[in-house]
């Protein structure tokens, strides 16, 4: 044998020595219970997830944003499909269908539930003690909301984890047929709302249908309805209210802080390994808010569009109707608070975090209306100056 030989001998047997301890190693690390590799994931978990929105409305591409993310942060390994409303059931329908399997997961708001506990509209419906849409969700998140919520589904065998995010603008009181000038126009008015603000609605004297989004403007063409609320300017513009109402009155106490829910049924996120888990909470937080800016950038440039555009008339609610709301909430929150022990402790929980949160923003924000005047009123004097 040959010296060059004789070393290649010596390197196999080292490397088989070196391979066999270290699978022993490999073994025993694993007794040990140390970190191993783990096995490639076979294939991409897919899930199926429903909005209540149709295609064409912003809130579906709200949707639509959360599933990017988070099936661009998964490189492959986790997919959503995110299909709009009725493409499996009926808006009102989805919760069902996401805590029996039905679907995956969904996308709309908590108070389209109300029907199941009333104490579910809290979250979207009424002034909520003077909170702002971000501070309820504040509230939700560190205040002790998250908990209580998950309460409410549990007691209700929904298997269901509820993802709150996107904290919507103050919602219009409406669009009508004629501007509303005094709560006594309400008296006999047929109004589509839902949630709590069917209470609220129904004390100030109008006959209420709670019928789903995609209802609405049918509604209002054929009769059925003598006035609407929906949401805000580019949702209403996308499902085409300007065609078949141009009165919209601005301000309103019912929904002034209401979100989006993002529901997944527990089953099928059990499904997916603990870092495509995390993919999705986190995913929940940057659609936030990528939802807020956004929100800002298309709402505004929607309302122009209604005024020049669509010849849309905007009106304030006038001071008395939102009066006339807050004294009507303080009756359904007493009546409610009687009725539902969770209602109650929900509402209460959320008043005391008011309590403090609202008074300390309103110490500490200056108030940005003069701010804005004196920017615009120089650009406005010009033309003036020239004539």
């Amino acid at each position: 044998m040959s010296k060059q030989t004789k070393t290649n001998a010596v390197s196999d047997t080292t490397r088989r020595k070196f391979l066999t301890g270290a699978a022993a190693a490999g073994a025993g690390a694993a007794t040990l219970g140390f970190p191993m590799i783990a096995k490639a994931q076979a294939g991409p978990i897919t899930l199926r997830f429903q909005s209540t929105w149709p295609t064409k409305d912003i809130f579906h591409e709200y949707a639509q944003d959360f599933v990017n993310k988070v099936n661009a942060m998964s490189a492959g390994r986790l997919k959503i499909e995110m299909l709009p409303a009725g493409a499996v059931v009926k808006a009102f329908d989805l919760i069902d269908a996401v805590s029996k399997g039905t679907l995956d997961g969904g996308h709309g708001v908590v108070a389209y539930w109300y029907g199941k506990n009333n104490a579910m509209a809290l979250w979207g419906s009424g002034p909520a003690a003077g909170m702002d849409p971000n501070m309820l969700l504040s509230w939700h998140k560190y205040g002790g909301g998250k908990a209580m919520l998950e309460e409410i589904y549990k007691g209700l065998n929904l298997d269901v984890k509820s993802f709150l995010y996107g904290p919507m603008p103050t919602q219009p009181l409406g669009w009508f047929k004629k501007p509303i000038t005094k709560p006594e126009d309400f008296k006999g008015l047929k109004f589509r709302t839902v949630g709590l603000s069917i209470d609220i609605f129904t004390g100030m004297g109008a006959a209420v249908n709670a019928l789903p989004g995609g209802e609405l403007l049918p509604g209002l063409d054929r009769g059925r309805l003598d006035g609407a609320e929906f949401n805000i300017a580019s949702s209403d513009r996308l499902l085409g209210f300007a065609d078949v109402s141009k009165v919209c009155m601005l301000q309103s106490y019912h929904q002034s802080g209401e979100q989006f829910e993002i529901s997944s049924a527990r089953r099928s996120t059990t499904r997916c390994p603990p870092n495509s888990k995390a993919i999705i909470d986190n995913a929940v937080e940057a659609a936030s808010a990528d939802m807020s800016w956004k929100a800002i950038d298309r709402y505004s440039k929607d309302y122009i569009e209604l005024q020049t555009k669509d010849k849309v008339k905007f009106y304030k609610t006038p001071d008395s109707v939102l009066k006339r709301q807050l004294d009507i909430w303080d009756q359904i929150v007493a009546k409610k608070s009687a009725e539902n022990p969770l209602f109650a402790k929900v509402y209460n929980s959320m008043k005391d975090f008011a309590g403090r949160a609202v008074r300390w923003q309103n110490d500490t924000m200056v108030d940005f209306k003069p701010a804005f005047r004196q920017a615009f009123a120089k650009r406005a004097a010009k033309p003036a100056a020239k004539k």
